[in-house]
């Protein structure tokens, strides 16, 4: 029987454990929270083990009620994949305020309380304290505060704000329930064309391993506790080195190569991940092309039904022992609309979706992501495929984690606390100076006898790309360049647009060069009146044509128009520095290893160049 809900005096819903004097041993907070997962795994039936291994999205109504119908994304009613499907690990897109997803969040764990055991619901999140807006990857800032994608984080290079934000993000994120982040993502950006930089702690595995264990310390701590939220870091072995930087969410891009030899440095930041505790790791899509381990020639299938892999090298060399959680929808194909997106089940596409979960499991999947096909795997238990044992070696970890968290203890949270610690004051202040201090600066020439940066104050300003109405700027917005002292243009890396299947259109792949009617547009503004431009990069960019336009140029990973009018005004100094390589041209580009990134000959400006005060340092 589940325990029940009780009021405190100041009206905080708890777990009363302690009901008419009876007390199981998992519901035992006296108990260490291994003793009390052994108790708990012999309690439960098959169907709930079941599951306990499968993760997905999950949607709210208006007002914080519980979606009763198919959502955008999520595929069942939530009472369906709650009560009757007995899931509960859910990861949350869209929330619109703080007190909305506690009522929600509180109303899915009196939800889960009518299960047989009352297991109580972990809720994730893909990362949403930035700028990127992408279903498949994450989301903009919204109700929280909102600071640099993690990219801008590795450009200002400093540790203890990585921390500090890790931190920030933890007590925004357990304040409205969410328990368990899909994120740090530590794979070097070793391929400037790849579409996933942006949340990345960029191309060097000494600076991503320094910046995954300051996350982890913000959000997680030694391990999960109360007050923590358990990471899965991702995606092992490292996702950087695609062919062709195509991105492995897509057919084409399924392909992971290692022409430099370069395996073992994609491995550094998962290393250090585990060394600190990290709840769970998540491998990657792609397929590992001649690769060869101890001699051996790794299976070329995607990670996520890679025995070798997951098994052999991060289970037993890495000495990996938490929850080993695939990406989405490696099974079954995902229909959204008139689109789809094919099941991400690379090399063994001619496999059923029965086959391909048996699969998984052989490799060591603890807990599949983007699934809810709960029938498949209970099919392979009653039918003699897979032993009972084999489950709760992955159910034992699953609990494990939801015990540490303490939410079989309390897994309520608090209205008032949702409405206030989610973007407060001092986290948006916080985040608005991170924003300014991340910006990089790459040229910067004299005008008039003094550098173009800081901006001079009282200087008319033009402007394209910046809002009009954005405080701090040194002087009038004019309407026309020849009118300004100086112009300021922000734009955005260059892409070839797709839009086939489904998610494709938010992921921007393909060449890295500018359109040249663009660059003509700059070369007329810049004749006018001396030029700023801002690349907002979510990956490299062919900077070479602008390089010789602008009188200086800045690139960005995630900052506001007002954050840039203060980094360009010297209000927050601006100390970002290159954490990925920019290239010279996309011959170069072409040529690259994707293992190993630009080599300094097909540099335009290397990793670690930033100008910072004005003087150019080596990087």
């Amino acid at each position: 029987m589940a325990p029940v809900i009780a009021v405190s005096d100041d009206g905080t819903l708890y777990r009363d454990l302690n009901r008419n004097g009876v007390m199981d041993p998992y519901e035992d907070p006296r108990l260490t929270p291994e003793e009390r997962v052994e108790d708990l795994v012999g309690r439960l039936s098959l169907a709930e083990k079941v599951g306990l291994m499968f993760h997905t999205v999950i949607e709210m109504d208006q007002d914080g009620d519980l979606l009763e119908r198919p959502g955008n994304i999520s595929k069942s009613p939530t009472s369906h994949v709650v009560l009757s499907k007995l899931m509960n690990h859910f990861n949350v897109h869209g929330i619109t305020d703080g007190a909305t997803a506690a009522r929600w969040v509180n109303r899915l764990q009196r939800l889960a309380e009518q299960t047989p055991h009352g297991i109580p619901i972990t809720i994730s999140s893909d990362p949403r304290h930035a700028f990127a807006e992408n279903v498949g990857v994450g989301f903009s800032g919204g109700p929280f505060s909102q600071w640099p994608d993690s990219l801008g984080l590795a450009a200002i290079d400093d540790p203890a704000t990585t921390e500090a934000f890790a931190d920030i993000v933890r007590q925004e994120y357990v304040a409205v329930g969410i328990r368990a982040a899909l994120h740090p993502q530590v794979d070097l950006a070793t391929d400037p064309r790849w579409c996933r930089q942006l949340q990345t702690f960029g191309a060097e595995a000494g600076r991503s391993a320094a910046h995954t264990a300051a996350y982890l310390t913000g959000l997680q701590g030694p391990v999960p506790g109360a007050g923590s939220v358990a990471c899965t870091t991702k995606h092992f072995p490292g996702g950087g080195p695609q062919k062709d930087g195509e991105e492995a969410h897509f057919p084409y891009g399924k392909q992971l190569v290692y022409p430099a030899g370069r395996f073992e440095e994609h491995l550094e930041p998962f290393r250090t991940a585990i060394a600190h505790g990290t709840a769970g790791i998540m491998p990657g899509y792609g397929i590992p092309v001649g690769l060869v381990l101890d001699g051996h020639p790794v299976e070329e299938v995607g990670i996520g039904f890679n025995r070798q892999l997951l098994q052999g090298l991060l289970r037993q060399a890495m000495g990996f022992d938490g929850v080993i959680l695939t990406d989405w929808e490696l099974i079954n194909d995902n229909h959204v609309g008139d689109q789809v997106l094919p099941a991400r089940a690379w090399g063994v596409e001619g496999l059923q979706p029965s086959e391909r979960l048996l699969k998984l499991l052989s490799a060591g999947v603890d807990q599949v992501g983007g699934e809810e096909c709960v029938e498949t795997l209970l099919g392979l238990v009653t039918g003699g495929l897979v032993p009972e044992s084999r489950l709760d070696e992955s159910v034992r970890r699953i609990l494990l984690v939801k015990f540490r968290l303490g939410l079989f203890d309390n897994p309520y949270v608090g209205e008032e606390a949702a409405a206030t610690v989610p973007g407060c004051d001092a986290h948006r202040e916080a985040g608005r100076v991170a924003q300014s201090r991340s910006v990089v600066v790459l040229e910067n020439h004299e005008v008039r006898g003094r550098q173009a940066l800081p901006l001079a104050p009282g200087a008319r300003v033009y402007l394209e790309g910046v809002d009009p109405a954005t405080p701090g700027l040194p002087g009038p917005v004019v309407a026309t360049p020849e009118e300004a002292d100086v112009a300021i243009v922000r734009i955005g890396a260059p892409f070839d647009p797709r839009d086939d299947l489904f998610l494709e259109s938010f992921f921007h792949q393909g060449s890295l060069e500018f359109r040249p009617g663009l660059i003509h547009r700059l070369r007329t503004i810049a004749a006018a009146a001396p030029l700023i431009v801002d690349v907002a990069l979510d990956r490299a960019a062919v900077l070479t044509p602008l390089s010789d336009i602008a009188t200086a140029l800045t690139v960005t990973f995630g900052v506001s128009d007002g954050s840039l009018i203060d980094a360009l005004t010297g209000t927050v100094p601006p100390i970002g520095r290159l954490p990925v390589a920019i290239p010279v041209s996309m011959d170069a580009v072409r040529a690259v290893d994707s293992d190993a990134g630009l080599q300094p000959a097909a540099c335009l400006y290397p990793i670690g160049t930033g100008l910072g005060t004005g003087v150019r340092t080596a990087p």
